[in-house]
């Protein structure tokens, strides 16, 4: 099956199919990770993004159920994130020395990265994630048992409404995310503006049969700002890391040519990343999110809806 709604098709049993599917996939990404810790768990962290933004998606249709889940899957990836920070960690510190290549001749970064290998390895191989694939794997299983409750309008204006609204509250989410990352140009506004920009992509994928314009050029340009929005956030970890006294990443030589690497990478960054938000997020959400509107109605009203309460397959 695909990660996207088919019109022809009750939303309810839609939305818990792939609900079921993803949160499955998951947890295997989990037991890969007890061996293979740098593709297991990023690859599980992704399928999760795609569960939350699902949830975010028709979170109009059952309230309750999908705060409560959104909140339960957040949890779980927060579970992960610091062993996954830490391979992320030393992709930057390459990016770096692959994009400044005349000032990282000789090994200048060599030191730090090899510090950043070590603490990388470190949590891996440590007790802590062990655990924390456990309390991960615990809570997707439960989460998969929960998917049965969730219950949404399977009538086509109702269904229409729902996808509709998940799809401009993320748009809207988006929009003031980068008004914010324009004015002021902090981290976490940065971050934001991520965040919106990898869940638009993902309702692009599951409003695929739906949207009504062409989506192939945009989902593209959306992975695009979705990869160097994540490039921009590695920096600022980076930066936030090379400034904590209690972790010295290497000698002060190395540290004084990181910190002024990250600081040319974030400032190109920002430049592009602003342009590129601009283009994809400047039109009214109300605006791009009508047309959608009618054509789910139109498309949901053709489609044989069967019943809405038969089991996810």
């Amino acid at each position: 099956m695909s990660f996207r709604i088919d019109p022809r098709l009750p939303l309810t049993g839609e939305v818990r199919r792939i609900l079921v599917e993803e949160i499955g996939k998951a947890l295997i990404h989990l037991n890969t990770a007890h061996d293979r810790p740098e593709q297991g768990l990023h690859k599980c962290r992704k399928r999760l993004k795609s569960v939350r933004a699902l949830l975010r998606l028709v979170r109009s249709g059952d309230e309750t159920f999908c705060q409560t889940e959104n909140q339960c899957y957040r949890q779980v990836s927060a579970l992960l994130a610091g062993p996954r920070e830490a391979t992320a960690l030393v992709e930057t510190v390459d990016r770096l020395a692959a994009s400044f290549p005349e000032q990282t001749a000789g090994g200048g970064l060599d030191d730090v990265r090899d510090r950043l290998v070590a603490r990388q390895q470190e949590l891996h191989g440590g007790a802590g994630l062990g655990a924390a694939i456990g309390a991960a794997t615990a809570a997707c299983e439960e989460g998969i048992n929960r998917v049965e409750s969730l219950v949404l309008p399977d009538q086509p204006e109702q269904a229409a409404d729902v996808l509709a609204e998940g799809a401009r509250a993320t748009l809207r989410r988006a929009r003031k995310a980068l008004d914010k990352a324009g004015s002021r140009g902090e981290a976490d506004d940065f971050h934001d503006l991520r965040k919106a920009a990898k869940t638009h992509g993902m309702h692009l994928s599951l409003l695929g049969r739906l949207w009504p314009t062409p989506i192939k050029a945009r989902r593209k340009a959306v992975d695009e700002l979705g990869e160097r929005l994540g490039e921009l956030h590695d920096v600022f970890v980076m930066r936030a890391l090379l400034e904590a006294d209690d972790q010295p990443l290497g000698s002060r030589q190395e540290t004084r040519l990181l910190g002024k690497l990250l600081k040319r990478s974030e400032k190109t960054l920002k430049k592009t990343c602003l342009a590129e938000a601009a283009e994809l997020f400047g039109d009214s959400p109300k605006r791009s999110t009508r047309k959608l509107a009618r054509k789910v109605r139109e498309d949901l009203a053709a489609a044989p809806q069967e019943d809405a309460g038969a089991p996810v397959g």
